[in-house]
């Protein structure tokens, strides 16, 4: 209601006047640089953390070795704790290497969070593959190498879209180690919805609001397609 009131005076219970006038503010480049930059931002951090979760979710679900569950134990750690206080520590060494208020300093801060979902959704995907499959592909002469990119990735690519759309809307709307690593340099749409609240642009604050819910719903009914059920029974399994 917010984002569709003109007019709307303290005591009243509805605005006295509806309108799109703060929707239009959605084509200026206020409004579309911190959308634009939070999108390139969720794509590269979507991106790397595929890269780096999917061999190393096949080897912790393929290989046993000690220390393996102290690993996942690992990278759920920067969940474990408030946000605030993790994200406020690691900013310090953000400055002290230069990458505080940098679009690299940030993607590396969504990648933290972000791991912690690629690697365990991906871990489970690989754990609910037959291995029955690699181990025929072997005995026909397939290397390991051919039978993963032949095999077991092919197979498990339902499970990296799930995990693409899970790091993606967590990036997208990450609020709390942007605006502490980026500030003031780098706005995305989360920190300009914080901004425009602190200022009582309530208009403004619900329209970037609505905007940020439309590809969480969109997303998250195409997750429901991709998410098979055996991944998540093996969650309970790693």
């Amino acid at each position: 209601m917010w984002s569709l009131a003109e007019r709307w005076t303290a005591g009243s219970p509805w605005p006295q006047r509806f309108g799109l006038k703060y929707w239009s503010r959605m084509l200026t480049g206020d409004f579309l640089e911190p959308l634009r930059l939070g999108l390139v931002i969720a794509l590269l951090v979507t991106a790397l953390a595929l890269v780096l979760a999917i061999p190393l979710g096949y080897a912790l679900a393929r290989l046993a070795f000690p220390g393996r569950a102290l690993v996942l134990l690992t990278f759920l750690m920067p969940q474990a704790f408030p946000q605030l206080p993790v994200f406020a520590s690691a900013t310090r060494e953000f400055y002290r290497f230069g990458l505080a208020g940098t679009l690299g300093g940030v993607v590396l801060v969504h990648l933290v969070g972000a791991l912690v979902f690629a690697v365990w959704t991906m871990t489970a995907v690989f754990r609910a593959l037959a291995p029955e499959l690699e181990e025929a592909a072997w005995n026909l002469g397939a290397s390991t190498t051919r039978t993963f990119f032949s095999v077991a990735l092919p197979l498990a690519t339902p499970g990296v879209a799930a995990s693409a759309v899970l790091v993606f809307l967590y990036s997208l709307d990450e609020f709390t180690g942007t605006l502490l690593v980026g500030a003031p340099f780098v706005t995305t749409l989360p920190v300009y919805m914080y901004t425009a609240s602190q200022g009582y642009e309530l208009q403004i604050a619900s329209v970037a609001a609505l905007v940020l819910m439309l590809p969480g719903a969109v997303l998250l009914l195409a997750l429901d397609r991709f998410l098979k059920s055996e991944y998540l029974a093996f969650f309970g399994q790693l």
